[in-house]
């Protein structure tokens, strides 16, 4: 079977965005600026070539293997949540559920603070990273960014936090779930 010579994947970039491409090999940064703010990332993989042309941004790599091949699509989906979130930005829906005591969330600074999870004296804590904005509305918590990573990883620490260990999980289903990403409904 014939290796391809070149591959090459083009992403159009929306009106009232910038993306910039600064450096080359390992101290490649990529920015993009919208509305909504500015995202940086380091992509750094030397067989992946990142270039903007007019309102389109161009991966390109030559003489692709199969990882070469990988990175390129790994890529393309980053930058496209890049541009998705400077433009709309990123919304997760937690719901809290509790049967056994009344539970209590609160942010303080940058943590949430869940008092009361099964009647535990201490409360317990879950990080939230930087550009992230947590809200709680009742039962309801909105994790908000436009960094999808930082995003998800705040509302999976908010999950990991009510993690219930050496109970029957049939019994307790005591947590703080992830119910809607964006327009997705889990």
């Amino acid at each position: 079977m014939p290796r391809t010579l070149e591959i090459k994947e083009e992403i159009e970039i929306p009106d009232g965005v910038e993306v910039e491409v600064h450096g080359e090999g390992r101290n490649r940064e990529v920015i993009v600026r919208g509305k909504l703010g500015e995202i940086r990332r380091v992509l750094d993989y030397h067989n992946v070539l990142i270039s903007t042309e007019g309102k389109k941004v161009i991966l390109k790599s030559i003489l692709p293997k199969r990882r070469d091949k990988a990175m390129l699509g790994t890529y393309s989906s980053h930058l496209r949540n890049m541009i998705k979130g400077v433009t709309e930005g990123f919304t997760y829906e937690m719901k809290l559920v509790y049967s056994h005591f009344p539970v209590t969330v609160k942010v303080e600074g940058d943590q949430v603070i869940i008092e009361n999870f099964l009647g535990e004296k201490s409360p317990r804590r879950a990080k939230i990273l930087d550009g992230v904005k947590v809200s709680v509305k009742g039962d309801t918590i909105l994790v908000e960014g436009i960094d999808k990573e930082k995003v998800g990883q705040t509302a999976a620490n908010i999950e990991q936090a009510t993690r219930i260990v050496g109970l029957d999980h049939r019994v307790f289903q005591d947590g703080i779930y992830i119910v809607r990403k964006g327009e997705k409904v889990l």
